[in-house]
């Protein structure tokens, strides 16, 4: 698997944190990230969502989603033509490690 070029933007959110956006384009690969618990770095699978400029305040206008159970709600509806019409609802239940996310696509 390719890794994703940076800089990274991970997804975070807060407990019941939403985000609502259109996706634009997609791709997935491999990022480092540097938990407390793994100073040195550990590699990971990442989804990156392309989104509007209008959906985000600040540069880069993507999000790398780490989660992989949020990656395989959002991969099937990616998978279709036409999905970078549809809204995409995201809503985060709860913090890491258990955190799930639900998601509401329009």
């Amino acid at each position: 698997m390719e890794t994703l070029p940076g800089p990274y933007e991970i997804l975070e959110l807060e407990d019941e944190g939403v985000l609502t956006t259109r996706i634009l384009k997609w791709e997935r690969g491999e990022v480092e990230i540097h938990p407390a618990y793994k100073p040195e770095g550990k590699w990971i699978v990442a989804l990156r969502v392309h989104v509007p400029e209008s959906d985000k305040d600040y540069f880069p206008f993507y999000w790398d989603v780490t989660s992989q159970t949020l990656a395989a709600q959002l991969v099937p509806y990616l998978e279709v033509p036409g999905s970078e019409h549809r809204t995409f609802t995201i809503t985060k239940h709860g913090v890491a490690p258990r955190a799930r996310f639900s998601l509401i696509v329009r």
